[in-house]
Formats: C-alpha cells, sequence, structure tokens
C-alpha cells in the first residue's frame, strides 16, 4: 500500500493540536488495512482569514506537494485533500519524523553535504511564490533527508516571495535543475493547474520562463524578504 493511499483512504483519529500553528494544524493518525502513520491535518474552517490570499490553503499545500513530484525533487512529504476530515475538507498530510531542533539555519551552518538539498528548496520556493519559508519550515528526517513544510501561502500570481532561505541568492541554478523546469514553461500539468486559478497558473510558468531566461537564484537586495517569526 502507497503511503499516498493511506493517506486518501484510511480511517482519521485526532491525536493533538500542533502548537504554533497559525492556521489550525493537527496530529491525526491515519490506519488501513492494519498500516497506519502520523499526519497532519490542516482543515479549511481552520484557516485563519488572509487579505491576500483566498480560503482554501489546503488546495496549496496539496499543489506544492504536486510540483515537488512533477519536478522529481522530492521535497514535500506526500499529501492529499481530504473531504471527509473530522473537520470537514482540509490538506493532509504524512507527517516525517524529525529531529526537533534541526531547521533551516542549523543545517546550512551545521550539516556537512546540507548545501545541495536546501539550494533546490530555494529554487522551489521561487517556482513556488513561496510567501512563508521560515526556518522551521525546513527539517531534517531521522534518516537524514531534508524536506520542506507548510506551503499554504505559496502559488500567488504577484511575487510574494518571503524567505530564510538567501544564502544562496546569485548562485546559477544548476543544468539538472533546469531540465526538470523545462517542461513547465509549456505547460502546466492539469493535475497541478486544477487547484490553481487560470491566473496563478500562469504566473508559475512566468517565472519559470525567467529563471530559464535567466538561471540564477535570486537576490534579496531589500533585506526584508523575509517571514515573520523567521523560525
Amino acid at each position: 500500500m502507497s503511503e499516498l493511499a493511506l493517506l486518501a483512504e484510511g480511517r482519521m483519529e485526532l491525536l493533538g493540536v500542533i502548537r504554533g500553528s497559525s492556521n489550525s494544524a493537527l496530529l491525526v493518525q491515519v490506519c488501513l488495512e492494519g498500516r497506519s502513520a502520523w499526519a497532519v491535518y490542516k482543515p479549511r474552517q481552520g484557516e485563519r482569514p488572509l487579505v491576500d490570499f483566498a480560503p482554501g490553503l489546503h488546495k496549496r499545500e496539496r499543489a506544492a506537494y504536486l510540483l515537488s513530484e512533477i519536478l522529481g525533487w522530492g521535497i514535500v512529504p506526500p499529501t492529499v485533500v481530504r473531504e471527509d476530515g473530522p473537520f470537514g475538507v482540509g490538506s493532509l498530510q504524512l507527517f516525517v519524523e524529525h529531529d526537533p531542533l534541526a531547521h533551516y539555519f542549523t543545517l546550512y551552518d551545521g550539516v556537512p553535504g546540507s548545501h545541495e538539498a536546501l539550494r533546490r528548496i530555494a529554487l522551489f520556493d521561487v517556482v513556488a511564490n513561496n510567501a512563508d519559508r521560515k526556518g522551521g519550515h525546513v527539517l531534517r528526517g531521522t534518516d537524514g533527508r531534508v524536506w520542506g513544510i507548510d506551503h499554504g501561502l505559496c502559488f500567488a500570481a504577484g511575487y510574494k516571495l518571503r524567505t530564510v532561505v538567501w544564502d544562496f541568492g546569485g548562485d546559477p541554478v544548476p543544468e539538472d535543475l533546469l531540465a526538470a523546469l523545462a517542461p513547465l514553461a509549456e505547460s502546466v500539468p492539469d493535475e497541478l493547474a486544477d487547484l490553481l486559478t487560470a491566473p496563478e497558473a500562469s504566473a508559475l510558468r512566468q517565472r519559470v520562463c525567467r529563471l530559464l531566461e535567466r538561471p540564477v537564484l535570486p537576490v534579496d537586495v531589500t533585506g526584508r524578504r523575509v517571514p515573520w517569526p523567521l523560525l
């Protein structure tokens, strides 16, 4: 059984609230055919109203996972949309067993070999137009794998990039990552486009086109394009 099948079809049991989440994030156990796993459930009705993003952030969580898979980068844990959650429709993402003391800053400064994965996350955020990449949204799994989570504030049509990952600004984008991006300059796959508005899907293509034309990671010349709090 795949992790996606478990998330999509498994029975959900609430375990508790994840502290510190600005929008309601709930820890649940998902069980199906003798298999179980923890997952993070973010119901739409628990979202805090925002001026610059319409309700339905759960769809953006799913869209971020699909983008990661389309690119073959494996950044975002498996994520589905569940219509039948305990508090209604919402996203359900596999919980990653991780070191709770590790985050972007500790990984960048203290984990040899982590820069390749972090640079890929920096590029992913440019493509997804991530408006909220805090340091704590980068996890190091117990197996050493680096993950990115919390993508509800992505894919806006207007430029909203806010991130702590500016250390790679000015670096050239590696050829293999550009090759993965290239098909998105032509079209956005339907499964991803269906989760976005038409202007958002068009803007995604435009961001990719700009990267292909000038394959360099951006620099924050203002020093203000960071989320708050940083973690």
